[in-house]
């Protein structure tokens, strides 16, 4: 019995480890062009088991929200963020949102925050 036990603890345990890393990437797309507001600039998030993945999920999603210049923005292994204004944007990643948001402000101070997410 407790060889059973055991042996589906370490199934489990296996199971998950794979599980959390099936998705180990996120990106964020964008549609958003010089003169546009920051409301209005359209997006898609993606998910993947690598970078190049999450960033085809993320313009599949963009353009199916009704977009359709989108442009993979940034990436991102824990958090991402993508602010902008008018004229410029900037992009941030980090071990959580507010860093992310951080970080693309620091590249954009006037800019607001269009979109940021977290795995």
């Amino acid at each position: 019995m407790k060889k059973n036990i055991r042996a589906a603890l370490a199934a489990a345990l296996i199971s998950c480890a794979f599980a959390s890393s099936a998705l180990a990437f996120g990106a964020i797309a964008v549609d958003d062009e010089q003169g546009m507001s920051a409301r209005d600039a359209g997006y898609g998030l993606g998910w993947g088991s690598t970078r190049a993945e999450a960033e085809r999920n993320a313009i599949k999603e963009c353009r199916s929200a009704g977009n359709d210049s989108c442009k993979s923005a940034v990436w991102f292994e824990t958090c991402g963020a993508y602010v902008g204004d008018r004229v410029n944007y900037g992009i941030g990643y980090g071990r959580t949102k507010r860093e992310a948001e951080h970080m693309a402000l620091d590249n954009c101070p006037n800019c607001k925050v269009v979109v940021s997410d977290c795995q």
